[in-house]
């Protein structure tokens, strides 16, 4: 299925990450960090940017961890939701401790115990579907036998940045906020019919004056037009290929495979659950009991 694709595996950052994990601009890093802790730093050199690059799979992969006042935090940003956050931050950690455990000579097999410092894992989420503004996500939920007490767990904030949502976390970081203007606005104008690179230059030129990622987003024109037709691509192939599993599902007669792709179809929003219980031949509520264990 990969290979019909035709993605570049070697996906740019997104946006985020071009802001955010920027070493030019750890003023930005540090505004995101204070208005996360509800702490007052002022010096952006306190920070350390330790950026783990990667693709895990079909997606467009970015983290931004850091490390300040002995927490080590994990950043990423989502524009398609995943529930697989926790999993994935479990691996960066796993890479980011250790590197910190070889820079710091931690001696693991120490008969005193060595300290590290404490981890933080957020996600930011302005894709299209519905989300709060705060939901947990942990690595138990998927654990294929569910116990009470998992003896490794990660647990991921997820905070919806779309405009509009977490409106105080937003006001507390006005890079934070500008550049989740900056997507609606790009939204906006796709709404309105124009093509994205269309879409993404309109809203450059429309971005307010005393917005401090505007000149850096400006000089970096084209950079930022290649991530978000880099992102816009992969949002179409990856809608393509559910709708190839869709089909595939239909050949197969596989009913729990079929439910299962017609369950995903109506979580990402492709399809709605009226639609989804007509091509599966049941009511709306018979649906909805099939698929609530999927």
């Amino acid at each position: 299925m990969a290979e019909k694709t035709g993605i570049n595996r070697q996906y740019k950052d997104r946006l985020f990450k071009f802001i955010f994990g920027n070493p030019e601009h750890k003023e930005w890093t540090l505004a995101l960090y204070n208005a996360m802790n509800g702490s007052n730093y002022t010096n952006p050199d306190d920070i350390e940017l330790n950026t783990i690059e990667d693709v895990l799979y079909m997606s467009m992969k970015n983290d931004v961890s850091f490390l300040i006042a002995e927490t080590v935090n994990f950043y990423e940003q989502q524009s398609t939701f995943s529930p697989n956050v926790p999993l994935r931050i479990f691996m960066y950690a796993a890479k980011a401790y250790d590197k910190y455990v070889e820079s710091h000579d931690i001696k693991v097999y120490s008969s005193t115990l060595q300290k590290i410092p404490t981890p933080r894992c957020i996600c930011f989420y302005n894709g299209r579907s519905k989300k709060e503004d705060k939901v947990i996500l942990k690595l138990s939920d998927a654990f294929t036998e569910k116990t009470d007490e998992p003896q490794i767990e990660v647990t991921v904030t997820m905070y919806n940045i779309n405009y509009g949502h977490n409106k105080e976390l937003l006001d507390a970081c006005k890079p934070l906020n500008e550049y989740s203007w900056f997507v609606e606005e790009i939204r906006q104008n796709k709404r309105n019919g124009y093509e994205i690179g269309t879409a993404v230059d309109k809203a450059l030129d429309s971005m307010p004056e005393d917005f401090v990622i505007r000149q850096f987003l400006l000089d970096n024109r084209a950079e930022v037009k290649d991530v978000f037709l880099t992102e816009y691509n992969e949002q179409k192939v990856m809608a393509g290929i559910r709708e190839d599993a869709y089909e595939e599902g239909i050949v197969e007669g596989e009913t729990r495979g079929i439910l299962s792709t017609l369950a995903g179809l109506v979580k990402d929003g492709i399809l709605t659950i009226a639609d989804a219980a007509k091509r599966a031949n049941m009511t709306e509520d018979e649906f909805k009991t099939k698929t609530a264990n999927i």
